[in-house]
């Protein structure tokens, strides 16, 4: 998923970055201060924590400076409101999204002390600009007549966005009800804060310490290796293993021990659900509550109706009828992959009906037996280097560009990679980090962000600075990182964003962004590279012997690339629902989070043997911000993106430059200057249809 920070605005075209200046309080602060980096990136080895709190708090009084001189201005223009508000915040954009770049993938106790102190002072600082009735009332009056002002796309875009996110914000409501809706609002940014700390906690706390080799059954080499140095590196004896994905999802593919595969399965889906100081039952409760009065406030039925407002999406008619369009053919599909498996444990000759840590253990064994194919026979060429270097040569394939390591650019930590890309022509188009392992200080799963986003100023282009950041299976002993084809797949997914960011053109902060429901056609398209065979014989080589990935292990891929989609799909439609229930409620009162969600799922006819992807007190993509009443978008992006991929195979050549130009123009360039779907529409010259996704999770 993409993290969409606040952009860093350094000088446009320059080598080097130039920071705002100090005042004497703040001495040699890397934030406030001139400096000097190449290519503009963030001064990674200067920044201390102690930098932080003070650039925020210039930040903040120095961007109400600026709001406040646009709200008395005289005569209102496009250039002196709108341009200027959306200029406006030059340190802000400079520090915040280093600090949530480091609070996401390196973050410590002092860092989240610091959260815990910027969080109320930043939604109280864009309550002040978002409720200034002065600002309000200029951007009002330019909204209004917004036909007689000659703009361009762009500037008609950031206009008509502009006024409705002061809208959304409360900019129409009255003085009592503005009040509420800050209090509403510091309440939520909190909440979501702890429950974030909470999910972080609760995952780094669980080890599950092995003594006994014979317990490690089942187990490929590779993962007992790598839980034998977990074990050395925290002090321990035998071998570790924790709720990181890395460590716990082969655990459940291929631990023998069906004791141990279900305690680590029920640790992982209890996080923040243990009766301790970091449970997130209360807190939920709590949130679901005040979203929804917030939205009532901003004259809403329900927060999913304030949320879907701005999305393709639109209502949560629209989203519920996608989403149940899917569940029914997966449901079935997800009950026949059961059955499959009970035959096998019947076969066996064990005495137990398949349990939800037996359906990962047992998958494994069905397609081994079905299609003489395993991950641990896939895994050895999947070296990351390589797998990197594969995505790197599709999109030089795609759309021209290149990608080349620096070793000279400061990075928060040691496993950072950095890398510069150019265009066809040579010329500069972004920076790259790459941050690809766990360790205690990084949230799980994978995310894209920026440091910077592209933008022209003054004619000349800034370009951008973003960050994948990743939780792969780490290097072991003599074994180099062999990556799971999951963890393949998230690689060439967050890799999508990174182009959605590098190839960004526009000349606005505020057209920047997309649809939240839009943000993954990027990154999901990006997924059909990955192991289609001409891609795998580009970049899948025998870590060891450097042998490319031969045609009969391909073929057994590709035979078994829809195994498995009903529970896939059906664990995260299931989350999607969810979230969507929790959303559309318009009553909160008495909620027990936990017979609310059993409801939600039972409503639905989830079989017991399939959790949802993420449960409620463990579900950060919602109740933690981000995609709230939005965790369905992934979904409906695939609609879009498996029709967006039709378009390269219909020409027979996955690698179409026209396609790839088109695509690249329409979508990757375009940020938010016009509606999502006439982009698509522009691209495609049709609206996206559902049958290419129900065929390639083989649910048609």
């Amino acid at each position: 998923m993409k993290i969409k920070n606040v952009v860093t605005c350094l000088a446009a075209g320059m080598i080097a970055s130039s920071c705002h200046q100090s005042s004497p309080e703040n001495g040699m602060n890397p934030f406030l201060t001139p400096c000097e980096t190449p290519f503009g990136v963030p001064p990674f080895d200067r920044i201390n924590h102690e930098h932080y709190l003070p650039a925020v708090e210039t930040g903040v009084r120095e961007h109400l400076k600026e709001i406040n001189a646009i709200a008395k201005t005289k005569k209102p223009t496009f250039e002196n409101v709108i341009a200027a508000y959306d200029r406006s915040g030059e340190i802000l954009r400079n520090v915040l999204p280093v600090f949530y770049g480091i609070s996401n993938a390196n973050t410590s106790e002092e860092i989240e002390k610091i959260d815990e102190t910027i969080t109320p002072v930043l939604s109280g600082h864009y309550d002040n600009i978002y409720l200034n009735a002065e600002l309000f009332d200029k951007i009002k009056e330019l909204y209004e007549q917004k036909d007689a002002l000659e703009l361009d796309d762009e500037q008609s875009r950031l206009l008509e966005e502009t006024y409705r996110t002061f809208v959304r914000n409360g900019a129409d409501l009255s003085p009592d009800d503005k009040s509420k809706l800050r209090e509403l609002n510091l309440e939520i940014s909190v909440l979501q804060l702890n429950f974030r700390q909470n999910l972080l906690t609760e995952t780094n706390a669980f080890q599950l310490i092995i003594d006994d080799e014979k317990q490690l059954s089942g187990l490929p080499e590779v993962q007992k290796q790598a839980a034998a140095e977990a074990a050395k590196a925290a002090g321990r004896q035998g071998w570790l293993f924790t709720l990181h994905n890395p460590s716990i999802m082969p655990f459940l593919q291929f631990a023998d021990n069906r004791d141990l595969r279900k305690q680590m399965l029920e640790a992982y889906l209890n996080r923040g659900n243990n009766n301790n100081d970091n449970d997130n039952k209360e807190i939920v409760a709590k949130l679901v509550a005040k979203r929804l009065e917030k939205a009532k406030l901003l004259k809403y039925i329900n927060y999913a109706d304030y949320a879907l407002n701005d999305r393709m999406a639109k209502t949560s008619e629209n989203v519920y009828t996608l989403l149940h369009r899917i569940w029914t053919p997966a449901l079935k599909k997800a009950q026949e992959e059961a059955a499959d498996m009970q035959r096998l444990i019947n076969k066996s000759g064990a005495a137990f009906e398949l349990e939800a840590w037996d359906w990962r253990y047992y998958n494994e064994k069905v397609m081994k037996n079905r299609f003489d194919l395993n991950e641990e026979a896939l895994r050895p060429y999947f070296r990351l280097e390589n797998v990197r270097e594969g995505v790197f040569e599709v999109a030089r394939r795609l759309y021209g560009i290149t990608f080349t390591e620096l070793t000279d650019l400061p990075k928060y930590h040691d496993e950072v990679i950095t890398c510069e890309c150019k265009d066809a022509d040579g010329t500069h188009l972004g920076i790259l980090y790459l941050d690809f392992f766990p360790r205690p200080g990084k949230r799980g799963g994978a995310w894209c962000g920026t440091y910077r986003d592209a933008i022209y100023e003054n004619g000349k282009r800034v370009a951008p600075v973003t960050t994948v950041v990743c939780n792969f299976t780490r290097p072991s002993g003599n074994t180099p990182a062999l990556l799971s084809p999951d963890e393949v797949e998230t690689l060439f997914h967050e890799f999508g964003h990174a182009l959605h960011s590098l190839f960004l053109q526009v000349h606005y902060y505020g057209t920047s962004d997309v649809p939240r429901d839009f943000v993954e056609l990027p990154s999901q398209i990006m997924e059909h590279w990955a192991f289609h065979p001409e891609v795998l014989k580009l970049y899948a080589k025998h870590y060891q012997t450097g042998d490319l990935i031969p045609d009969e292990l391909v073929q057994k891929m590709q035979k078994s690339s829809k195994f498995g989609q009903g529970f896939a799909t059906v664990e995260y439609l299931a989350a999607s629902f969810l979230d969507m229930d929790y959303h559309i409620l318009t009553n909160t009162d008495s909620l027990d989070i936990l017979k609310f969600e059993k409801k939600s799922m039972d409503k639905l006819g989830l079989i017991k043997q399939i959790p949802p992807r993420y449960r409620t007190t463990s579900f950060s993509h919602t109740m933690g911000g981000g995609y709230t009443a939005g965790y369905y978008s992934y979904i409906w992006a695939e609609v879009l993106d498996a029709d967006a991929f039709l378009a390269f195979t219909e020409t027979g050549d996955i690698f179409d430059q026209t396609i790839a130009n088109a695509f690249r123009k329409e979508i990757l360039e375009k940020g938010g200057i016009y509606d999502a779907m006439l982009m698509y529409f522009n691209f495609r010259g049709s609206e996206p249809q559902i049958d290419a996704l129900l065929e390639n999770r083989g649910l048609k």
